[in-house]
């Protein structure tokens, strides 16, 4: 059964559909559901929807639709959201350490863990992808082991190089190109996440697989990887 959501303006040409405030897989599901149902809706004057950990933002054409018009079409949509993800599992590699992870023995002495046992705690997760944002194709995941949750450092870096994989408090993510940041940065893969579209979407499942640094230069280098 789908949840209850409410509806408020977002300015003059969009509508944000807000469900439970609760970051949960549960939530994110509906939220995800809702999105499908309005691109599948094809409505004349809808633009576009852009949906968060428990928000969906649905834009609007205000010279086709008035908020009240967008608003009733969005409540009279049926959607279903999934007992379970039904994204793709996508299979991501990942350097861990030395120059590609300066952060890694921190985040391990933060944790009170070896270096050893957070990379095979981070890779052993299955992180559901409940959002985009920040930067193009940035993930934003749940599902990182508590035991590794490290706050944000001090002084964020001017430059992150992109690919690189990060922890900042209970969240795990990965920067799609090179910006300033605060995450500590305990691995990079070679993938490139966003080249005019993203590698992830919402609702995927992501998996870490570590990889060595000549694995990592020969995929980057063009080599084969099945995602």
């Amino acid at each position: 059964m789908a949840a209850e959501f409410t509806l408020v303006p977002q300015g003059d040409r969009a509508v944000n559909a807000l469900f439970p405030n609760e970051i949960s897989e549960d939530v994110n599901r509906q939220v995800l559901a809702l999105c499908a149902a309005v691109d599948a809706a094809r409505v004349p004057g809808f633009v576009n929807c852009v949906p968060s950990y428990r928000t969906l933002l649905v834009e609007y054409d205000p010279l086709l639709l008035t908020y009240g018009q967008a608003a009733g079409i969005l409540r009279s949509l049926p959607f279903f959201p999934e007992e379970k993800t039904a994204g793709r599992v996508v299979r991501l590699p990942v350097c861990y350490g030395g120059g590609f992870g300066p952060d890694l023995e921190e985040v391990a002495a933060y944790g009170d863990l070896t270096p050893e046992e957070v990379v095979s705690r981070h890779a052993a997760g299955e992180y559901r992808v409940y959002l985009l944002g920040f930067r193009p194709g940035f993930p934003y995941l749940g599902g990182l082991d508590p035991r590794l949750a490290t706050p944000r450092r001090a002084t964020p870096r001017l430059r992150i190089e992109g690919g690189s994989v990060g922890i900042a408090g209970e969240q795990t993510g990965v920067y799609p190109e090179p910006s300033p940041g605060g995450w500590n940065i305990i691995g990079r893969t070679p993938l490139k996440l966003y080249s005019g579209e993203s590698l992830l979407r919402p609702g995927d499942t992501l998996r870490f697989v570590p990889v060595s640094a000549a694995a990592y230069e020969e995929i980057l280098a063009g080599g084969e990887w099945q995602v």
